[in-house]
């Protein structure tokens, strides 16, 4: 994740970018954008904010040669000469609008924007931050007219939530240049990725850690939940946490000891796992070290709940993975026809 408190804007432009599939067509800008205080100030916190809080990150991928990326070539060229920054930015959204091959891609405002002071991991680096701001909300505006105050709707940008954005570090490893990127619309997965900016998750702790949790969140929802039921895959979960939590390092054989008793189970587990990685063209390794702030932001993005036709619902406590095994039966009651869970307690807190 990256610290944005010494953070500024050296360069920001902004053009509109149409859908080739639509034939609308793309509007550019000739200067870059002159910045008062109160705009400034809104600016930079609604840009960089959402990285603050991401701990993976990408680099850029080709097929052929990563030379050819050209998102990493404009991005180059960008590090070397500022003086390019406007006709750089237009090829970016002439790039951008080549994408739209889809009438689902929508047209909007990007903003390309050069920024100073952003520290990474103890390093700080200049970067390149390419936004799109697809929708528009609609605002009051009040205005004085004949001594009275009137009031119109307009749209505008919403300053809580940027659309789409990626923010290219001029900073590297063996990989290449680290990259953080968000799609808070993703009606297409692979227009915003792996189209425009052609970026795949860095062979690091992180991207292990995450791919294994999606892994298995995954199948406690296809295999667990369909086969044994919403108690078993919340205990699966919890257990999942439980061993990220308690190891270091992540053996797969130890894991599936760990969390499966049956030998079938475990053949599930690798059968679907098999399949998850064709799908997600991927390969997740048999061992890696934990990446701790990963957990946590699972963690919390799980849900444990158990909801009930009944308008009930239990909510399982995700750091205690025995205790819906210990303290949790289902049933079947014959005289009512109907599924029922019994719940073991000493006192109602």
């Amino acid at each position: 994740m990256i610290s944005r408190k010494n953070a500024s804007i050296s360069k920001f432009i902004i053009h509109k970018v149409g859908n080739k599939f639509n034939d609308t067509k793309n509007a550019f800008s000739n200067k870059t954008v002159d910045f008062d205080e109160a705009s400034y100030d809104l600016m930079l916190p609604f840009l960089l904010r959402p990285f603050s809080s991401l701990v993976q990150s990408y680099r850029f991928g080709h097929h052929a040669d990563i030379s050819l990326n050209e998102i990493n070539t404009y991005c180059t060229q960008l590090f070397n000469d500022e003086d390019v920054f406007e006709d750089v930015s237009k090829h970016i959204v002439m790039h951008l609008y080549e994408q739209s091959n889809s009438a689902n891609i929508k047209t909007g405002d990007v903003l390309i924007v050069m920024f100073e002071g952003i520290e990474y991991r103890d390093m700080t680096t200049n970067a390149i931050g390419i936004f799109k701001i697809e929708n528009k909300v609609n605002f009051f505006q009040t205005y004085l007219e004949n001594n009275s105050y009137d009031v119109l709707v307009q749209k505008g940008i919403n300053s809580k939530k940027v659309d789409k954005g990626c923010l290219i570090l001029n900073q590297s490893d063996t990989e290449g240049n680290i990259i953080f990127s968000i799609d808070n619309n993703s009606y297409d997965a692979q227009y915003w990725i792996n189209h425009f900016l052609n970026i795949k998750y860095a062979d690091d702790a992180n991207s292990h850690t995450q791919q294994y949790i999606e892994l298995c969140k995954d199948f406690s929802s296809e295999i667990i939940k369909t086969s044994y039921g919403a108690k078993e895959q919340n205990t699966f979960l919890a257990k999942t946490i439980d061993f990220f939590k308690e190891n270091e390092v992540v053996n797969i054989e130890r894991f599936k000891d760990d969390l499966f008793e049956e030998d079938k189970h475990k053949r599930e587990f690798d059968n679907y796992k098999k399949e998850f990685e064709g799908e997600q063209n991927l390969v997740i390794r048999n061992q890696f070290d934990v990446a701790e702030a990963v957990v946590t932001k699972e963690k919390r993005k799980i849900k444990t709940d158990i909801k009930l036709d009944t308008n009930i619902q239990i909510k399982l406590d995700i750091d205690a993975p025995d205790a819906s095994t210990e303290y949790l039966e289902r049933g079947y009651d014959d005289e009512k026809k109907m599924n029922y869970y019994k719940v073991f307690f000493n006192t109602e807190n």
